[in-house]
């Protein structure tokens, strides 16, 4: 796809300008988000999403725009799995609910802003080194393996500490208590961090965990890094909605891991196969209209069947009880 600075340039701008609109609609005054008012907002960035979908398609082309169509519900599906991460963050920094939106919107342009970082220099490795993309596809085969290893022996998510945001609290010192959306207070002539600013900037360096399957992930379906930084940035900025949405559905999800371990494997297949034929060994390529339809059929089963087996624990749960 030839896109043009001033696209870039466009781009970015409408991007920003979106993220201020979100910021003083919805995020500017402290609430606690309803499930309507979420629900309403994730409406709205998924038809945003789709508008810039159809907006590819009009100036380059179907192939552009169903690689970002098949970019975009990759990474979104894969944020979902984020979520999990962002509850226990909430927890354990005891964040009250009034502030978890500014936390989150906070936390996900960090998140955002560090990801296109990590999209230069993948797009910068795949450009020079067609190699990488063994690399990638290896990494994402393992990757699902570990999930399926994981969601089999039932392991739960802990929060840990990255070292950036342990050594920011050893040399920084902060309060133990939140004073509004402020990140920093003066105490007795000194100034202090408040939990407000170190919970931001673990949402959004947590983030940077998952960006390193979700990054190899999306080169694995485009090479275009407009395509990847635009299906990214509108896969983050609705997460801070969807979070308040299905927040309370996320246990639900119990086949969640495997689907996207499925997705995962295949993607670093199409990568393998990819570099072999960029290799000049003749093997098949996947296509992105395959692709598309992969991921978004393993989604629709993957949550199908969670659904039909939470069902069935719930009504299983009563006749354990008297037993």
């Amino acid at each position: 796809m030839d896109v043009s600075v001033g696209l870039w340039i466009g781009t970015i701008g409408v991007l920003i300008a979106l993220i201020v609109a979100d910021f003083f609609i919805g995020g500017r005054k402290p609430h606690e988000v309803s499930v309507k008012e979420a629900g309403a907002w994730t409406v709205v960035w998924v038809v945003l999403a789709v508008l810039f979908g159809g907006f590819l398609w009009w100036h380059s082309g179907s192939q552009p725009a169903g690689e970002f169509f098949a970019g975009y519900i990759t990474e979104k599906s894969l944020s979902v799995d984020n979520l999990f991460v962002f509850i226990l963050i909430m927890g354990k920094f005891a964040v009250p609910r009034i502030y978890q939106q500014r936390v989150l919107m906070v936390g996900v342009i960090i998140a955002l802003v560090l990801r296109a970082v990590f999209i230069a220099g993948g797009a910068a490795l795949v450009t020079t080194f067609s190699w990488v993309f063994f690399i990638f596809g290896a990494f994402l085969i393992w990757t699902a393996w570990k999930l399926v290893k994981e969601a089999r022996a039932g392991e739960e998510e802990e929060f840990e500490e990255n070292r950036l945001l342990k050594s920011i609290e050893q040399r920084f010192p902060s309060t133990d208590k939140y004073h509004g959306t402020r990140l920093f207070v003066r105490e007795n002539g000194k100034r202090l961090m408040t939990p407000m600013l170190i919970v931001m900037l673990a949402i959004g360096t947590t983030d940077v965990l998952f960006a390193l399957d979700s990054i190899p992930a999306i080169f694995g379906l485009t090479q275009d890094p407009y395509i990847v930084f635009t299906a990214n940035a509108f896969a983050l900025m609705g997460l801070r909605q969807l979070y308040f949405l299905i927040g309370g559905l996320l246990k639900k999800l119990v086949h969640l891991s495997y689907g996207l371990s499925v997705i995962l494997g295949f993607i670093g297949v199409k990568l393998v196969l990819h570099a072999l034929h960029e290799a000049g060994v003749h093997v098949p390529e996947i296509g992105i209209p395959f692709s598309l339809g992969f991921i978004v059929v393993v989604l629709a089963i993957t949550t199908t069947t969670s659904l039909i087996a939470s069902r069935r624990a719930v009504q299983e749960s009563p006749s354990e009880a008297k037993v």
